[in-house]
């Protein structure tokens, strides 16, 4: 399985993107960078994108890829829960904010709305996709999701810390998960459900624990200004627990 990084923060500079993963060319994960890191060809070879839940820096790039795909022609599946489905067509797709393009051209939408429920494995472009609820001040899940060679990945999208049940619904070979703030923040990364590397170490040692082994792990989803102090922070774990413990980066390419 092949993953793009697009984007791997929560905000955008001029070296920085809102976060989104491209897999196996064709399979979105995120919206937040998408569109601005890819030619108009590599758009239009996206089937399904796959959103964790409402927040902005999660769904920006969606009308920017339904507009490219409205004028390529093509379309492709926007894969969430019921609830983010319908944030989606209530705030954004919705002739307000942009067109519905999930009603034209009437004969073929460009975006096609598919629901989600949590825990039910569906097949969405070739890969074998669940989600899995996770700790986030919206209704937020995860996303395990398996290729045809049965590799498997499973990306956290925004959590706090209390991921035991999560854990035992997940056995990926590479684990990418939410570290978005640095360790002095603790208390505001737990009111806004996101983790810091300390709290990471204490839902590595439960995934420990529960499955006993520790995956590959790329942290994502950093704020760009504490970057610095979460990489030393984050070194640090990494000694402590003896795991692969990686920072992702706009173009990054991992194969799991």
């Amino acid at each position: 399985m092949d993953i793009r990084v697009l984007g791997a923060h929560n905000s955008e500079t001029n070296t920085t993107s809102c976060i989104s993963l491209l897999i196996d060319k064709t399979l979105a994960v995120e919206a937040g960078g998408l569109t601005s890191h890819l030619t108009i060809e590599e758009q239009a070879d996206i089937k399904a994108v796959l959103i964790t839940h409402k927040h902005m820096d999660h769904l920006r790039d969606i009308p920017n890829l339904a507009l490219d795909s409205f004028r390529n022609r093509t379309s492709f599946d926007l894969c969430t829960t019921a609830a983010v489905c319908r944030s989606i067509k209530e705030h954004l797709l919705n002739s307000v904010i942009y067109p519905e393009f999930q009603n034209i051209p009437e004969n073929k939408p460009t975006v096609c709305f598919m629901e989600l429920k949590p825990l039910c494995l569906q097949w969405i472009d070739g890969h074998a996709v669940m989600p899995i609820p996770v700790k986030h001040t919206a209704d937020a899940v995860g996303y395990q999701i398996n290729d045809r060679k049965d590799r498997t990945i499973f990306f956290t999208g925004d959590t706090g810390p209390g991921l035991d049940e999560c854990w035992r619904h997940t056995r990926p070979h590479l684990l990418i998960v939410d570290v978005t703030m640095r360790n002095d923040c603790e208390d505001f990364a737990r009111s806004t459900g996101h983790l810091t590397p300390s709290l990471l170490e204490t839902e590595l040692a439960s995934f420990r624990a529960i499955n006993g082994y520790l995956p590959s792990i790329l942290a994502i989803h950093m704020d760009a200004i504490l970057e610095p102090n979460i990489k030393i922070e984050l070194d640090a774990v990494k000694e402590r627990l003896q795991a692969d413990i990686n920072i992702a980066y706009e173009g990054m390419t991992v194969t799991a």
